[in-house]
């Protein structure tokens, strides 16, 4: 992933960890003043809201542990990061970001056949449904 991507997950890891359990927090003691606790839909409901904040809290923590950070190619090369404008056999343009978070993966097949091309390149892309050809319109 990029720095900048890495420097979202951290941000919105950050906000979880904090506002978000603290606020969280405060439902379940609210919750609990209600009463009895069997029969408590806000106390259950919030305990579940905790339950799925901390999984989301575990996964990104896990994600920027084992995050690699890369550089983007400033020379016109794909990379990971880069946003790139690809044009299909029939000219239709499109215009994707290569990442693994929130993009097209680099190990996908796009991805794949895109690392590392220039602008001007076509590429073959080998899909399951099978191959195509795309040209690299734009790298930025």
């Amino acid at each position: 992933m990029t720095q900048a991507q890495h420097d979202a997950l951290a941000a919105e890891l950050a906000e979880l960890e904090g506002p978000r359990r603290s606020a969280i927090v405060e439902a379940i003691a609210t919750a609990r003043g209600f009463g009895d606790l069997s029969e408590n839909f806000a106390y259950h409901d919030a305990k579940n809201e905790q339950g799925l904040l901390e999984r989301r809290i575990t996964i990104m923590r896990a994600r920027l542990e084992s995050a690699v950070v890369v550089e983007q190619s400033a020379d016109g090369v794909v990379g990971v990061g880069s946003v790139v404008e690809v044009a299909d056999e029939a000219g239709e343009t499109m215009e994707i970001e290569i990442s693994s978070v929130g993009g097209v993966s680099p190990d996908s097949p796009l991805g794949t056949a895109l690392v590392g091309a220039k602008v001007g390149e076509t590429v073959e892309v080998k899909a399951p449904q099978g191959s195509w050809q795309a040209r690299v319109v734009s790298v930025h």
